[in-house]
Formats: C-alpha cells, sequence, structure tokens
C-alpha cells in the first residue's frame, strides 16, 4: 500500500510540475502568436502602401521669362533635387553621424540604436532619444502612416523593411536629403544650402555641413539666421560625433567650430503673387492634369518679359492715382481701403484698370497685368470672365469690312443725325455722336479718326450686318453679340486680352496672331511635354486692314487721340479709343509694329468714372507710358505695306474711277490705294471722260501724303 502510496504522490508532482510549465509555456506561446500576427498584421498593412510615392517630390515649378531666366515659382514645396553625387561628402558624413550611424549595416531597423536609445531614456526617466533610423524617417516623410503613435511607430518600421527591400542604400540616402525639412521654407539640402549659405550643396565646408545636419530635428529653433548661437552648439555637437566615429580629426573638427556662424543667404526667386502668374497658372490647368501640376519640378518657359511688365504695373497706378486726384473724381480711393480681415472684397469699391501687352510677331504676351493690388483682389480684369462693353474700340473692324466691301477712306458719308427708321432693323434707335454734335456729309476716314458714331453706324450698314456679327466671332471677342445694329458702335462684351489680341491683325496685315503666355513646358527630366502652336488666322482682307490701319495712325494725330503727342508720344503707331454710355469704361488699344498694347480703366461696378471720362484722357496716358518705355526693347519702325500701291483718282460719292464729270462737280480726289482695292468702273453718277489715274506703284515713297490728306481741298479744307 505503502508503494502505492508513494507512487500517488510522485504522480501528484509531476502533475503540478507539468501544469506550472504548461501554463508558462502557453502563454509564452500566446504573446508568441500574438507577436507574430501583429508581425502579419503590420506587415500586411505596410504593403498596401504604394512605394513609388517615396520617390515621388513634389518640386515647385519653375518659371521663365521670355528670356530664360527664373520669373518665378508655382506649386509644390521649395525644393530643387540633386543626386548624391552633387552634394559635399562632408554633408553625408555629417548627417550619418547626426542621424544614423548604423545605416550601412542594418535592413531599415536598427536595433542596436534602439536598444540603446531604451536605455537611456530609462536612465533618465523621459524619452528624450530617440531611435528612428534614416530609412523610419524617409518612411514616415514620404508615406501618410499617421500620428505619433505605438501604432504609427509599428506601420514605420514595417514600411522601413519594406523601403529597404526596394531601393538601395544610396537611393534611400539621396531620397532622404532630398526630402527632409530644413527650415525657413526649405524642403532639401540643395535648398537649404542656397537659403542659409548661397552656395550650391556640393561646396559646403565642414562647419556648414555640421550646422546643416544639425538643423533637422529641429529647423526652426537652431535657424542659423535666427538662432546662430543655437545652431553652433548643434554643429558642434555634429562634429564631436564625427570624431567619436573617426570622419574626422580633433583638429578638424577644432578649425570648424572655430568658424564664425555667418550666413550669407542666396536671395531664392521670389513666388511671384500678380496678375501675369495667374494668367500663366489658368493655362497650366488647361493644359496639364491636375496631377502634373501638384506633383511639380515642370520647368516653364514662359513669353513674359518683366521690364515690360514692371512697367504696365507702374504706368496703370501711377495714372489712376492721378485721376483720383481730380477734382471731378468723386469715388473711394484706393489709398483709404482697408481690406477685411478675412477673405476679402468681391470687387474693389476704387478706380481699377487692366493691362495687357502683345508682341506682334508671335502672338506672345509680353506683359498683363489684371489690377491694381493683387494682394487686395484676385479677380483678373485682364482675362474672362471680366467681360465689358468695348464700345468705340470696336470701329476699326467695322470700317475694314466696310473697306472690304468696296467702300473707300474718302466716300462721302453723312456725319447728321440718324432718322428714326433709317437703319435697317433698328426701328426708332438713334444714337448721336458723343459731343452732341454733328458735321454734314464727311470723308468716312472722319467717321473713324474721330469716332463719329452716326457715321459709323451708317458705314456698318455697308459692312453688313451678318458680316460684323461674324467678324466679332471670328475674331474671338463674342460669338454671342447681339445682332442688330448696334454692334456697330460695340454695343456688346470681351475682355482686354481678347480685344488686344484681335488688334494685333492690324500691325500684322490682316492675320490674327492667338496670343498666349506660356512658350513650352518640360518635365523633370528637362523633355518638352507641351509647346506653343503658333497659331495664325486669316481674319481681316489684308488690303482693307492696311486702309484701316493708316486711319488709325491718323488717330493718334489728329483724331481723339491727337493727346498722345502732348503726353510725349512720337512713335509711329496706330490706336483707337473706346469709351462706353455713361463713361463707365474707358479703353485705348493701339500697335507699333512691334508690340500691340491695350489698357481699360473702369470700375469693378460700372460707373461713371467721371464726367466726359473719354478713352483718350483715362486709357491714353498708360499707353503712352508703356509704349514708350517698352521701345527701347521692342524697336518701332515705320508701318509700310506689304502689298503693291497704286496712287489713282476716285469720286467720293460713287467709290469708282473719276470722270472729268467728277472733277467738274467737285468729288473727285486723289488717294493710294492697295492696288487689289482700285476701283474697276468709272463714277456712273457725274458723267464725263476717265481721268488718267496715274501708275500703279510698289511702295509709298515718304514724301507721299497721309491717305485723306487729299479729301481736305474737296470738302473745304485748305
Amino acid at each position: 500500500m505503502k508503494i502505492f502510496q508513494r507512487s500517488s504522490g510522485n504522480g501528484k508532482k509531476k502533475s503540478s510540475r507539468l501544469w506550472r510549465w504548461g501554463w508558462k509555456i502557453s502563454l509564452l506561446a500566446l504573446l508568441g502568436g500574438s507577436a507574430l500576427g501583429v508581425l502579419i498584421f503590420y506587415s500586411a498593412w505596410a504593403q498596401t502602401f504604394d512605394m513609388k510615392k517615396v520617390g515621388e517630390m513634389p518640386e515647385r515649378n519653375t518659371v521663365f521669362d521670355v528670356d530664360g531666366k527664373i520669373y518665378s515659382r508655382l506649386a509644390g514645396a521649395n525644393r530643387l533635387i540633386v543626386s548624391l553625387n552633387e552634394v559635399a561628402p562632408a554633408f553625408i558624413d555629417a548627417l550619418l553621424a547626426r542621424e544614423d550611424t548604423r545605416f550601412f549595416q542594418h535592413n531599415g531597423i536598427d536595433f542596436y540604436g534602439v536598444g540603446r536609445a531604451l536605455v537611456r531614456d530609462l536612465l533618465s526617466g523621459s524619452a528624450r532619444e530617440g531611435a528612428s533610423s534614416i530609412t523610419q524617417q524617409l518612411a514616415r516623410n514620404s508615406l501618410p502612416l499617421g500620428g505619433r503613435t505605438i501604432n504609427r511607430k509599428l506601420l514605420e518600421a514595417m514600411v522601413a523593411l519594406r523601403i529597404e527591400h526596394e531601393f538601395t542604400k544610396q537611393q534611400i540616402l539621396e531620397l532622404y536629403i532630398n526630402r527632409i525639412y530644413f527650415g525657413a521654407g526649405c524642403y532639401g539640402v540643395e535648398t537649404a544650402s542656397q537659403a542659409y549659405f548661397g552656395k550650391s550643396a556640393s561646396k559646403l565646408n565642414l562647419s556648414e555641413a555640421a550646422v546643416l545636419a544639425g538643423l533637422i530635428r529641429s529647423p526652426n529653433r537652431f535657424s542659423p539666421l535666427r538662432n546662430p548661437d543655437g545652431a553652433a552648439l548643434q554643429r558642434d555637437a555634429v562634429l564631436n560625433r564625427m570624431v567619436e566615429l573617426k570622419k574626422i580629426s580633433i583638429a578638424q573638427a577644432q578649425q570648424a567650430k572655430s568658424s564664425h556662424i555667418n550666413p550669407h543667404p542666396k536671395k531664392m526667386p521670389m513666388i511671384q503673387e500678380n496678375y501675369a502668374m495667374d494668367a500663366v497658372q489658368r493655362d497650366l490647368n488647361v493644359l496639364l492634369t491636375p496631377d502634373q501640376v501638384d506633383q511639380g519640378g515642370l520647368y516653364i518657359y514662359t513669353t513674359l518679359d518683366p521690364a515690360v511688365q514692371n512697367v504696365a504695373t507702374q504706368a496703370l497706378e501711377s495714372t489712376l492715382t492721378r485721376i483720383e486726384h481730380q477734382s471731378n473724381f468723386h469715388h473711394p480711393l484706393k489709398a483709404n481701403y482697408h481690406p477685411p480681415e478675412e477673405g476679402e472684397d468681391s470687387s474693389m469699391p476704387y478706380l481699377e484698370g487692366a493691362v495687357v501687352v502683345i508682341d506682334n510677331a508671335s502672338g506672345g504676351i509680353r506683359a498683363l497685368v489684371g489690377g491694381r493690388d493683387y494682394s487686395q483682389s484676385k479677380f483678373n480684369r485682364a482675362l474672362p470672365p471680366a467681360n465689358r462693353q468695348i464700345g468705340s474700340s470696336f470701329k476699326p473692324f467695322v470700317y475694314t469690312l466696310a473697306f472690304t466691301n468696296g467702300l473707300l477712306p474718302g466716300a462721302a458719308i453723312n456725319d447728321g443725325p440718324i432718322q428714326p427708321g433709317e437703319i435697317e432693323g433698328a426701328g426708332n434707335w438713334a444714337p448721336g455722336n458723343s459731343d452732341g454734335t454733328y458735321g454734314g456729309i464727311q470723308p468716312a476716314s472722319y467717321g473713324l479718326i474721330h469716332s463719329r458714331n452716326t457715321m459709323s453706324v451708317r458705314i456698318g450698314q455697308f459692312a453688313g450686318l451678318d458680316q460684323v456679327q461674324k467678324i466679332a466671332t471670328t475674331l474671338n471677342l463674342n460669338d454671342k453679340a447681339p445682332h442688330g445694329p448696334a454692334i456697330y458702335i460695340g454695343s456688346f462684351e470681351t475682355n482686354l486680352k481678347d480685344l488686344t489680341s484681335a488688334y494685333s491683325a492690324f500691325p500684322n496685315v490682316g492675320v490674327r496672331k492667338q496670343s498666349y503666355i506660356i512658350e513650352r513646358i518640360d518635365d523633370q527630366n528637362h523633355q518638352p511635354i507641351y509647346r506653343a502652336a503658333h497659331l495664325s488666322v486669316p481674319a481681316l482682307d489684308p488690303s482693307a486692314a492696311w486702309m484701316t490701319s493708316q486711319l488709325m495712325e491718323e488717330v493718334l494725330t489728329h483724331g481723339t487721340a491727337a493727346s498722345a503727342r502732348s503726353l510725349g508720344f512720337k512713335l509711329p503707331a496706330g490706336g483707337k479709343t473706346g469709351t462706353t454710355n455713361d463713361y463707365k469704361d474707358a479703353w485705348f488699344i493701339g500697335y507699333t509694329s512691334a508690340l500691340t498694347c491695350g489698357v481699360w480703366v473702369g470700375f469693378d461696378q460700372p460707373t461713371t468714372i467721371i464726367p466726359r471720362g473719354y478713352g483718350a484722357a483715362l486709357a491714353l496716358p498708360v499707353w503712352v507710358q508703356v509704349m514708350n518705355k517698352s521701345a527701347t526693347r521692342y524697336p518701332a519702325t515705320a508701318l509700310e505695306p506689304t502689298m503693291p500701291m497704286a496712287r489713282v483718282t476716285v469720286c467720293a460719292t460713287s467709290n469708282a474711277l473719276a470722270t472729268t464729270g467728277c472733277q467738274m462737280s467737285g468729288t473727285a480726289y486723289e488717294i493710294v490705294l492697295p492696288a487689289d482695292k482700285v476701283p474697276t468702273q468709272t463714277c456712273p453718277v457725274h458723267g464725263g471722260e476717265p481721268t488718267e489715274f496715274a501708275q500703279r506703284i510698289e511702295s509709298i515713297p515718304k514724301a507721299i501724303p497721309k491717305l485723306f490728306q487729299s479729301f481736305r481741298k474737296f470738302f473745304g479744307g485748305k
């Protein structure tokens, strides 16, 4: 019995021992399984991230001016990406000494470093020392891993392992030095090196390299620009660590420490926030996808000329300020405007304006000013939807169509009041001249040079309503212009850019160059992804456009814009004023052989600017300043014909070749015309024999008077 009792006792002991070990083993197994489960879970989670995002770093898109110089930057981070071999080796050594001494030994997680940091944190009683490897830092800076939690740290570790599998050590290091933030809005070592020391990262010395490496953990706190003493302490700590690692000698460290931190920051290209850049951004949004724009790194070559842009900006502001101080100006002043504390007003209460300058040869926009102050109002008044009624500035196109249909500049047109029912489809509509006067029978040229509404409406009848409406569409002014005779005097809306572009058809002898602001776009690898098409559209009859252009030269000498001469404008040019009802909009659009410039002045909420505020008084002074100051860079030559010309004698009444009867009645006059506009029929009104109308000539000598000069004698002049 005792034997059996002894055996039973031993069995109980063994069972107890097995039970004690069993639950411990089970607990270990459970813990191990849980750990494995956590590992599998976070490993699977890490697999959901796109590793391509690690290598995608938004740079700012670089915008160049017409000369290929950096003009501004758009979108993305302030970063200039460089390869590893474009960075001073001293910085790489300093970086590794500071952030990850075992970078080339671990596989993404430095377990030795983690253990060391844990021990130090336990001894200090606080979590002062981190243990994130460079790969882990790259992971959290590249991907949306979450906040500063244990959950994020575990995910970060798994992602780091995956990054080490996908990229080489050299690639990881290169990605890191380009992505990391160095304070002062600088991303990447190249941008930081230029911002703090005014040099490329390839030229950093040991002291500078250590300063930048010391910035990474707290870039704003230890900025060498704001806290040079703090930056020096961090630099010295980096240098000491480099000595410990035998990367540099004690003597080298001492020499670097003795260097005074004296930043020589290079002025980085400013992010220009102005109306021209708004126009560039608009076109980018049309030409490229949002992802292409937002990713950055693009090289955008524009047609902008900073010199012309600055002149246009200053001319607009100075002229409008002068207008505001006239005794007859009774509106709020810009100087007294106080922007709202939050947001911005939808429209400005003070006088506004816009300027567009286009290169005639290419259609490239050299300047675009959409208002007086972009910081106060982002609304761009030079571009759609900032459409305004254009008034008399549309008249040159009406006259061109009439000349196309056979009307001649010396044709006798009535400047008297329009009679009810006289204009087809107008009922009792009878617009008068803006000055309230009427001049009787005048040559057609007089109607354009002096902007006579009555004559222009009658000439519009000659041009044809359908044709006038069609030309508004062809010139991209308005594809829904009203089908009525009010169109003859510009009773429809368009924007300044399109109107200026349409006027470029006159110096280009009927050819409208499509205006554009982006010449070329290259991707991050400097490969072109877009080039401007440089489209040209034959919009106007060349000879008729030339005839109208000659009259618009007269506008600037003794027409509605004759004050240009007193303002100091002496260049060969043509142009036309524009003033709308109640003086709510003032325009002047004009051109030299090189540039076409358009100016608009008015209020965002249309109202009378000043009594009798004509385009010549309000918009022309801006134009004169812009064109005068731009002429040194864009010389203005004489506006010469490009087609064969002929001197003829014609009848002002019939627009046909004059006869001896026309000479007797006093309606005959001499004129130089494009050869294809010489009438083929003799006057059927006055009878008599055809006159000898001289020979055709290939070009006009400078001594030949202006087209309408010979009209004066016929109409009583001397």
